[in-house]
């Protein structure tokens, strides 16, 4: 395989991502400083770090440029664990209040 198979993304790309990382973070920044609290606020914090590891995996991990299959191997198992996790945390609620009204009775 030669060297020149590959090629480098122009320097206006880097730039535009680092932009829009940066952009992202003054978001994040401004939830934190405003009044908002709870889940609206965690939520949307998370939201912002989704959105730059997306594009730093994308971008400077050059995800963007690799072949479906080394996309799916990376990006697959960690969105099962959040699939995962996520019904966790709905059957938590009712497992609490199962146990609760048992050891309580």
């Amino acid at each position: 395989m030669d060297q020149d198979s590959h090629q480098q993304p122009e320097l206006r790309v880097y730039l535009r991502v680092w932009l829009w990382l940066f952009v992202l973070s003054v978001f994040s920044y401004l939830v934190d400083i405003s009044g908002l609290e709870g889940l609206p606020k965690w939520g949307l914090i998370t939201l912002f770090m989704l959105l730059k590891a997306g594009l730093i995996v994308a971008f400077f991990m050059h995800m963007a440029w690799e072949r479906l299959s080394i996309i799916y191997t990376v990006l697959l198992p960690p969105a099962a664990l959040l699939f995962l996790a996520v019904l966790m945390a709905l059957e938590a609620n009712y497992t609490l209040i199962s146990r609760l009204s048992l050891f309580t009775s």
